[in-house]
């Protein structure tokens, strides 16, 4: 990416669309009518266009509300589509690359995933994560922390969206090719979508251009310290037991667990996010003083 992938200083204003609405309205709608077309038709044709639909739709809607709401952001829908899709693929790349190697081989897989190794997933895929977005924000200014919000969560989203689309399909594999099984398994992960890669490395992201200078990453103890917390939200994620659910209709269980771990994570994502606005409105200010 090059410096035209940032919007000139006099476009750049407070924020608040609701492209995202539509992105969601039509979205829902695709999926619902690829749905049902396949189960009408029974053309397994159509089975990849409803998964990639249902799999992607929240990570999309996602993305799309973030940038609407951006404050004063120098960032470009271009550059926020490209770190989702660019982003994404490597951040999946690098972390199914490194854990076939550091991870160890399950003695039963029908256990589950022992905590440790949730932990370990954990820090390799937030490492990823954040590797890709330093590689594709390697030449946009880091003066922006809106601007590493933006990214972590577009990078973030990308990752997930691509993600829950292999676990859809080792769904059809493992149920015998049961297309209602892995429908259910996307609807119940774009449900969690909005409450974790994208918020982990939103969280991320913006840390780390807030430490950074204009043309340099910095890796500072409040990075270090950051991409710990954020590993650590991830790997309890995956690796407490979930016990304790309540039900949503029409049936679809939600983890105790996992909504405390939401509940974190949003919470964390909203300080920095009015940090954010607080420090794009100074800059502003200073550079841009009010006549006496």
């Amino acid at each position: 990416m090059s410096y035209n992938a940032v919007l000139p200083p006099e476009s750049q204003q407070l924020q608040r669309g609701r492209s995202w609405l539509r992105v969601l309205l039509i979205g829902v709608c695709l999926f619902a009518l690829t749905t049902i077309a396949l189960f009408w038709t029974g053309n397994p044709n159509m089975y990849p266009t409803v998964i990639i639909i249902g799999n992607f739709l929240v990570p999309v809607v996602f993305v799309a509300l973030l940038y609407d709401h951006r404050h004063f952001s120098t960032l470009t829908p271009w550059t926020v589509a490209t770190s989702f899709c660019i982003g994404g693929v490597l951040g999946v790349l690098g972390a199914s690359i490194l854990e076939a190697l550091v991870l160890p081989a399950p003695i039963d897989p029908n256990k589950g995933l022992p905590f440790t190794s949730a932990l370990l997933i954990g820090f390799i895929e937030e490492g990823c994560k954040i590797v890709a977005v330093m590689l594709v924000a390697r030449r946009i200014p880091h003066t922006s922390q809106m601007d590493g919000l933006l990214l972590g969560g577009a990078v973030g989203m990308g990752f997930a969206a691509l993600e829950s689309t292999g676990y859809a399909f080792t769904v059809f594999l493992a149920s015998g090719g049961h297309v209602g099984t892995s429908i259910i398994e996307t609807i119940i992960r774009g449900l969690l979508a909005p409450f974790g890669h994208g918020v982990w490395t939103a969280i991320l992201g913006a840390v780390l251009f807030r430490a950074s200078s204009p043309r340099h990453f910095r890796i500072t103890i409040p990075v270090i310290l950051t991409y710990i917390v954020v590993s650590l939200l991830h790997g309890s994620w995956d690796g407490f037991p979930h016990t304790i659910y309540f039900i949503i209709p029409p049936g679809i269980p939600f983890s105790v667990v996992t909504v405390s771990l939401s509940v974190i994570g949003l919470l964390l994502l909203s300080v920095l996010y009015r940090h954010s606005i607080s420090q794009q409105r100074a800059q502003q200010l200073f550079s841009h003083p009010q006549p006496q």
